[in-house]
């Protein structure tokens, strides 16, 4: 029994060795190949480009924390944490960071600059080292300590904008301090999309002759604690301990950051791209998955006669079976090698093109996103290329004479069912967002079957729709052809409309969704924003303005406060649903107060009536994601002082107007005995020069405000979208690879069936001009057919995607339909062309012998 299976189990892998070459060389697996390495390219590529990012994070974690645990707050922390920590035996040291403006002396020139202030204590950084020199581009030395008192630390941005040097004097508020060293490394500073502007690091024992820090300031305070040996029992202790007071004493605002959770916002810088990298992936496998289907169908059919040779020489399925399993499980493996490796080539253009935002000193790559790569190969093939080959060896030998696979048997189902689930399972882990992954793939199911449902609709009306009496030749027998196979036409359409679905998805992604987050500023829009403006400096600042020229400006007091109940009831950010929610009810809300509505505001819902007793006024989306409405009572704690009020009107904010903007207003011109700064938003004089002198005489004159350049800002962000937009279009290629791949085998798909047709109207008398009409008006109609059902599916998919996934306002174009059925009819036709030019240039007896086959 042993000594016979081993020469057939022999026996079947040289045979099924042979085939492969075989069919390598025939070119019949070609497709099936590119279909792959192009899927597991693309996911492989972004697998290696988070390993790598997230094993940096994890290597540095300390020393991007500062410490072994943070508490993070927008007030101070109560002395307890402190005294708790020293308690256990933990180091402790504070830190202190808020944006202002530095100013050269008027000796220097009198320039100002946004800067970054963080002040710290003498045991700062508990957690790995300061990088200095002695000026910039110097010598550099490693630190652990804070400046000196009297001195600061400076980035050499803000040597270069403020034209100073090493050793001159740094006006930060009312306090004059000396420039010591040239800062090239802070080990906790974070990124972020706002965190451009350059850093000066003071000692704490200078922050308050600054006087910088008022009521309504937005300060960071963040209380680092380390454990002086290596054992983190001590930490772990220490954070469940702060935790438990947290949430006992229910001190808002405070929240824990360790080594387990990382430092958040060296995450967020890359979230957005990459959400778009896994969306571009996604798209990739799922139209690989689709090509991979219609190639291996077309592989079935064409090794019928191969089939049915084995099957006359007594070849058992079973044995057949495993013939064409041993196939598929080597071009699987080869295609899934190749990809891996592609993915490994371009995850480094990924680190190329993102320079600046991720660290070039990033870990080696590890194992898991090749292993993930080669399972996704491995299961993309079997899950949809084995099914349609296995038929041919579970028909009848009648059957497979007869040149006719079958319908599906129990087994190909199973194996189509497993292999399906496991490639859905594999693409909801690779988008690491659960919505993102279920409104792909979900978006993408549903579309297939309303595809197919649309499609054959449009097929049994074709025929009423082209009445033979009044239309020409060509075009009856074109649409005579497709209502002759409705089941090709059905496929044809489909696949066709899966492949420009993500094609025009991802235009559709790169025109909108990219150009809102670019938008430029409006033309009139305000280009500097004040804040910290003190209520005793508001008529000497409004006089300066005036003296400018400066006439229309936006001017509003801005309250710190933060919400507590709603109703009645006290509210906690656990208490919310949505994640957003619970940010916004964890962090104090920036409030004012005025008696005219503003201008740029509307009124979606209520009445404002100016000088309301306890009246709110609530942005419409705040209202919808806290789940309040007109009626409501909110209660906030402003500086310890209990603020209610009644929502009376809801209003639409355009945010994109670059105006002042809040969430909540109340609708009266005061409020007494509470704490507040004033706001003023304003176009600078024109002129660079103009503008530079007006901020520095303004800083010179109000040091203590805070004057943002949002123009420069904006075209800060708009630099680092650009990095972020070309690796998402470096990845479209593979996407648009795929999709073509799809187009190519969708329409090949029904070449063997069409060389039959051509050889009877052949037969018959058509010449090669008509067939050529014949040709391109089936494939233009298919193509156009296909385009607008895409066109119609990217909008719903992508609302779906720009309102739970990405947060952006979405406006598809009327004409979006228009130009999806135009673009799907010319690729339709330059594939057809491409495909089935070989078909056309047959010998007429080679045709009809094929034909007769």
């Amino acid at each position: 029994m042993n000594a016979s299976s081993a020469p057939a189990s022999s026996s079947v892998l040289a045979l099924a060795w042979r085939q492969i070459v075989r069919d390598f060389r025939a070119g019949e697996l070609r497709l099936l190949v590119v279909a792959v390495m192009l899927a597991v390219a693309a996911l492989s590529a972004v697998a290696f480009f988070a390993d790598r990012i997230n094993g940096g994070l994890a290597r540095d974690a300390r020393q991007l924390l500062g410490g072994d645990a943070i508490v993070a707050s927008d007030q101070p922390a109560p002395p307890e944490f402190a005294r708790k920590a020293a308690a256990m035996g933990l180091k402790t040291a504070l830190s202190t960071t808020f944006p202002t403006m530095g100013r050269a002396s008027d000796e220097r020139g009198g320039a100002t600059r946004l800067i970054t202030a963080k002040a710290v204590g003498a045991l700062y950084p508990l957690r790995g080292t300061l990088r200095v020199a002695e000026a910039p581009g110097g010598a550099e030395q490693e630190l652990a300590a804070a400046p000196a008192p009297g001195t600061v630390w400076v980035d050499a941005a803000v040597l270069s904008s403020l034209n100073l040097s090493v050793g001159d004097a740094l006006l930060l508020g009312d306090a004059s301090l000396r420039i010591a060293k040239v800062l090239v490394v802070e080990p906790d500073r974070g990124a972020g999309f706002l965190g451009f502007a350059p850093r000066v690091m003071l000692n704490q024992a200078d922050l308050p002759a600054t006087a910088l820090i008022q009521p309504a300031s937005r300060v960071t305070y963040r209380l680092a604690v380390a454990a002086p040996g290596a054992s983190d029992a001590p930490v772990r202790a220490f954070v469940q301990w702060a935790e438990d007071e947290i949430k006992a004493r229910d001190l808002r605002g405070l929240r824990l950051e360790s080594v387990a959770t990382g430092r958040p916002e060296m995450r967020q810088t890359l979230d957005r791209a990459e959400k778009f990298l896994n969306l571009v992936a996604l798209l990739a496998a799922l139209l690989a998955a689709v090509a991979v289907g219609i190639a291996a169908r077309d592989f079935a059919g064409r090794h019928l006669d191969d089939c049915a040779m084995l099957r006359v020489l007594g070849q058992p399925q079973r044995r057949i079976a495993a013939l064409y399993l041993l196939e598929f499980l080597g071009v699987g493996l080869l295609a899934s090698v190749l990809g891996v490796a592609l993915g490994f080539v371009v995850h480094h253009v990924f680190v190329w093109l993102l320079a600046g935002l991720v660290d070039s000193a990033l870990p080696a790559v590890g194992g898991w996103p090749a292993a993930f790569g080669l399972g996704v190969g491995m299961t993309l093939l079997l899950a949809f290329g084995l099914p349609p080959v296995l038929q041919l060896a579970q028909v009848p030998p009648l059957r497979v004479i007869r040149r006719d696979v079958g319908a599906l048997k129990p087994a190909s189902i199973a194996v189509l069912a497993a292999g399906t689930a496991g490639f859905v399972a594999l693409l909801l882990a690779v988008s690491s967002d659960l919505t993102l992954g279920l409104i792909a793939v979900g978006g993408f199911a549903a579309a297939v079957l309303l595809f197919a449902l649309l499609s054959w609709g449009a097929v049994v009306l074709l025929r009423r729709a082209v009445p033979e009496s009044r239309a020409p030749r060509w075009m009856i027998l074109a649409t005579r052809q497709i209502a002759a196979r409705p089941a090709f036409a059905v496929l044809q359409v489909s696949a066709l409309a899966v492949g420009l679905l993500a094609l025009v998805l991802l235009v559709l992604l790169r025109t909108d969704l990219i150009s809102s987050w670019r938008r430029a500023t409006p033309p009139d829009a305000p280009n500097r924003f004040v804040i910290n403006i003190q209520p005793e400096q508001g008529e000497a600042f409004r006089q300066r303005l005036a003296a400018a020229g400066i006439a229309r400006y936006d001017w509003y007091p801005m309250i710190r406060g933060r919400l507590v109940a709603i109703n009645g009831k006290s509210v906690r950010p656990e208490d919310m649903a949505e994640e957003r929610a619970r940010r916004l009810v964890d962090r104090e809300f920036n409030l004012s107060h005025t008696a005219a509505l503003p201008p740029h505001n509307e009124i979606a819902g209520g009445r404002w009536t100016a000088e309301e007793a306890n009246g709110l006024s609530v942005e419409e989306g705040l209202a919808k994601t806290l789940g309040v409405k007109l009626g409501d009572t909110l209660r906030f704690d402003i500086a310890g002082t209990a603020t209610e009020g009644r929502i009376t009107s809801l209003r639409k904010v355009d945010w994109g107007s670059m105006r002042v903007n809040f969430f909540v207003i109340f609708p009266t011109a005061s409020i007494a005995g509470l704490p507040a700064s004033y706001i003023a938003a304003f176009r600078a004089p024109a002129g660079r020069e103009a503008g530079a002198a007006f901020d520095n005489a303004l800083s010179r004159d109000f040091p203590n405000i805070t004057n943002v350049d949002v123009t420069a800002s904006i075209a800060q962000v708009q630099g680092v979208l650009d990095q972020v937009i070309r690796a998402v279009e470096f990845l479209f290629g593979f996407t648009l690879a795929a999709g073509l791949v799809v187009l190519f085998a969708a329409v090949t798909a029904t070449r063997e069936a069409r060389a039959k047709e051509y050889a009877v109207m052949r037969a018959m008398g058509a010449g090669a001009r008509l067939l050529t009409q014949v040709q391109r008006a089936e494939l233009l109609g298919v193509g156009a057919l296909a385009g607008v059902l895409a066109s119609l599916a990217a909008v719903a998919v992508g609302w779906g995607l720009a309102r739970y996934v990405f947060e952006f306002s979405w406006n598809p174009s009327p004409l979006v339909p228009l130009a999806g059925g135009a673009a799907g009819a010319l690729l339709a036709l330059a594939a057809g062309w491409w495909g089935l030019r070989e078909v056309l240039r047959r010998p007429v007896v080679e045709t009809l012998r094929r034909a007769a086959e």
